[in-house]
């Protein structure tokens, strides 16, 4: 019986930022839609929790430490889901606009220059 090696494929979304911008198994427009959904995701955390913010306080809830960690928890997933679903579709959005940029910069190294 013979097994084969595993063979693991590195995947954009499974790096952190630090090291996906030097990563070299990946090319660049998988990075840049990485780095997209990131910073969207970023972004949608910050809107939930800016909404979070504006609901009003009741003594039928618990607040305590322990809720707000959960809380910030639940966040955080709920905007990595949101961003990974794109749906929201800011991170598309952008990765077209840097995209277009990252190839207009590399024509213009190479003497081409278009808009």
């Amino acid at each position: 019986m013979e097994i084969s090696p595993l063979s693991h494929q590195v995947q954009a979304s499974d790096l952190p930022l630090e090291q996906l911008a030097k990563n070299q198994h990946l090319n660049e427009e998988q990075k840049v839609g990485e780095l997209s959904r990131q910073f969207e995701a970023v972004l949608l955390r910050q809107i939930l929790r800016d909404v979070q913010k504006t609901v009003i306080k009741s003594n039928l809830t618990p607040q305590s430490a322990g809720h707000e960690m959960y809380q910030d928890m639940v966040t955080t997933q709920l905007a990595d889901g949101i961003s990974r679903s794109g749906s929201f579709g800011f991170a598309h959005s952008l990765q077209q606009e840097l995209t277009h940029q990252v190839l207009n910069q590399k024509k213009s190294k190479e003497g081409v220059v278009e808009n």
